[in-house]
């Protein structure tokens, strides 16, 4: 019996998964407007009713996929931060590893063109919360430890940083595919010149 019930829970995270992968593409491709679970179960061969068994509606689809993507996203950006040789390196490691993830099709597509429409701009925003401002927080104190940011208070500059950074990747992620590159360049610019007018020392 524990055999069978170990297959079944792997028969259902693998269909959990494929059903997420394709969501995926289809929310890239054709929007969340544009996407019906008949699609997304038509592309695994599923039914309607394997959907609803693991998502209990089309938002609650897109959210899972949002938030898959998000933790892929925070995951690669903290890894590359992390080998950076210093505080300052880092957080301009992972300003750039962002700018880079907004200027993708599928992430910029999903997180930032339709992630308000398709979960509502409230909700939107407290996932935004959760997934991206403990990365900038961690990011600011880390600076201000190494004394290269003054003492401000950390909640308000992490604050600020956060929109400036949410303000960016928006821009990126709605540039025509031709703009990408190059506004990913400009806002990494600019970026980095507000960070370097607050730094505190010259060494």
């Amino acid at each position: 019996m524990p055999d069978v019930k170990s297959r079944r829970a792997k028969y259902s995270e693998e269909t959990r998964n494929a059903l997420l992968d394709a969501a995926t593409r289809r929310f890239a491709e054709h929007g969340f407007a544009g996407t019906s679970l008949e699609d997304v179960a038509a592309d695994i061969r599923a039914t309607r009713g394997a959907v609803y068994h693991h998502f209990a509606s089309k938002t609650a689809l897109f959210q899972a996929v949002f938030e898959r993507l998000e933790e892929r996203s925070t995951e690669a950006i903290l890894r590359a931060a992390a080998d950076a040789p210093d505080a300052w390196t880092a957080a301009v490691i992972a300003q750039n590893t962002f700018l880079d993830h907004c200027r993708e099709p599928v992430y910029g597509r999903i997180v930032w063109q339709e992630g308000p429409i398709a979960l509502g701009w409230k909700r939107w925003r407290e996932c935004e919360e959760r997934f991206g401002y403990g990365v900038v927080e961690q990011m600011v104190a880390s600076l201000q430890e190494a004394g290269l940011l003054p003492p401000l208070p950390r909640g308000a500059l992490a604050r600020v940083a956060f929109h400036v950074l949410g303000a960016a990747g928006t821009a990126v992620a709605e540039a025509p595919d031709e703009d990408k590159d190059r506004l990913r360049g400009e806002y990494a610019e600019v970026l980095t010149e507000i960070l370097g007018g607050l730094r505190t020392d010259c060494a």
